[in-house]
């Protein structure tokens, strides 16, 4: 690591958090978080990175990765699931595992980290989505702890003298979307959606934003073709 800002990435193995990743390295050190090390590794390629592979839902892991931490400027949030069907269809095991890798693990991560956000007058990314705006039906579970991190997001700004940023956006062409795709019975239409580039180029605007303006929430559709 060098003197520059430092920024945590989840989710950084692949698809958003891997564009972010490539976005932010001209100007920060990177921690890249994920699970698979094979595909972190190759993500840690990138310039000024360095793999992070921490399970987010292993509450002593979190604990001993983050005290080793002595500077942290940017926190993403990237890594997330997405499990869909109606909610007669849903069980507490798929509630758990949703709400634990979608707002538990994100809300102790920044608890954690928090001391060493403050001291840099820090920022809070979270990668939301279009379903922390409105439910749709099959999509009630993921909805669910996307409206709760959208409501983490906007008390975590109350409370604290960070910059947080919501992200929302529409369909991505990621791996994600295609397991998405497949949970609908839809077919996959890349040129549709959004490119994780473009999500990407709206996070770097968020933190590159001028000392005196706080960007809040940023809602990005794909363009009507």
């Amino acid at each position: 690591m060098t003197d520059r800002p430092v920024a945590l990435i989840t989710g950084a193995s692949r698809g958003i958090g891997l564009a972010i990743a490539r976005k932010l390295a001209p100007t920060h050190d990177l921690l890249l978080g994920g699970r698979n090390t094979e595909a972190l590794t190759e993500a840690a390629k990138i310039p000024g990175s360095t793999p992070w592979p921490v399970e987010l839902t292993d509450a002593e892991a979190l604990r001993e990765a983050t005290a080793k931490l002595d500077r942290l400027d940017v926190l993403v949030h990237s890594a997330g699931i997405a499990e869909l069907g109606p909610l007669a269809e849903a069980t507490a095991d798929t509630w758990r595992r949703t709400l634990d890798i979608n707002v538990i693990a994100v809300a102790e991560l920044t608890r954690l980290t928090l001391p060493l956000l403050r001291a840099a007058d820090g920022h809070v990314v979270l990668i939301n989505s279009g379903a922390g705006l409105r439910a749709n039906p099959d999509w009630g579970v993921y909805a669910a702890s996307k409206f709760a991190l959208r409501a983490y997001a906007d008390v975590l700004r109350a409370e604290e003298p960070v910059r947080v940023t919501s992200i929302h956006p529409g369909r991505v062409d990621t791996d994600m979307q295609r397991g998405v795709r497949t949970q609908e019975n839809g077919d996959y239409q890349p040129d549709q959606y959004l490119t994780a580039d473009s999500v990407a180029k709206a996070v770097l605007a968020a933190v590159q934003a001028d000392e005196d303006a706080h960007v809040t929430e940023i809602v990005v559709r794909p363009r009507a073709r």
